[in-house]
């Protein structure tokens, strides 16, 4: 930390020495080869005491330390400001007077989404059935397409998928990808899931990716929906016999059915 607050510096000392954080506290600015030095996670520092050349020091360390989390935690400020900042590079900007606590969890927050971008990174593509995970472009594809999945529905498949066909409970699910405790009666990972089926389904009708787990949550596999004629075999099918008399119209069924299924675990 560079900051010169020592009433609230003394109260955070305390709570990053329960919690266990080696940490550092500066009066001043350092050279940023001396912030490689100390192999840092995290940066906060209070622009105020850096005077006019806070900005370019800013800058500066955000520019050449693209993998540490930057925190910015100074006085009363203006949006224009604050707008400055993060567009220089500060991954949360907190105006003082604050609490300690929230100091802590912006921290938490900027040091664990720097770490699940480093994974992604260095994590290939996921394949299964006709999906193809690409955690590098926070997308999904069907045959090069994408699948056109939102921030939050990218996250929820990425780790459904990264669980090895485990059974993840909602509540799981819920501090995993949102990054708090759900609340009693929150519904929104069953939204998200059903969102993400219809787009999944959409795109690859013939397969089946994410499956209930009644009252426990959810589980990816890619299984072959039953009856389905793969696409390699349309042509033989075209010209196949027909079974006596027409077929049962099953149009609906399965989606009805897992409305009807979803609809019993939300009110069990």
């Amino acid at each position: 930390m560079i900051d010169t607050d020592s009433g609230f510096l003394q109260v955070l000392d305390k709570r990053l020495e329960r919690l266990g954080w080696e940490h550092r506290t500066l009066a001043s600015a350092v050279p940023v080869e001396t912030i490689v030095a100390m192999r840092l996670s995290a940066l906060v520092v209070d622009l105020a005491i850096l005077g006019p050349s806070g900005w370019d020091y800013l800058h500066r360390v955000c520019s050449e330390l693209p993998g540490l989390g930057v925190v910015v935690c100074t006085g009363q400020s203006t949006v224009a400001q604050r707008v400055r900042g993060l567009r220089l590079g500060a991954d949360d900007w907190l105006s003082k007077p604050c609490h300690p606590e929230e100091l802590i969890a912006r921290v938490e927050a900027v040091v664990r989404r720097r770490r699940r971008s480093d994974a992604r990174a260095e994590r290939g593509p996921v394949a299964a059935g006709e999906l193809e995970i690409r955690s590098d472009r926070f997308q999904a594809f069907v045959d090069g397409r994408s699948v056109d999945l939102t921030r939050r529905e990218f996250e929820l498949i990425e780790l459904l998928a990264g669980s090895e066909g485990r059974v993840l409970e909602r509540e799981e699910i819920y501090q995993r990808v949102w990054g708090y405790a759900m609340a009693r009666g929150d519904r929104s990972v069953d939204v998200f899931v059903r969102k993400l089926r219809q787009k999944l389904e959409k795109a690859s009708s013939e397969w089946r990716y994410i499956h209930t787990h009644f009252g426990v949550g959810y589980r990816f596999a890619a299984e072959p929906v039953e009856g389905s004629v793969p696409a390699s075999r349309e042509s033989e099918a075209a010209y196949a016999e027909p079974a006596d008399g027409p077929a049962p119209s099953t149009l609906g069924l399965a989606d009805d059915e897992l409305l009807a299924a979803e609809l019993r675990a939300l009110t069990s």
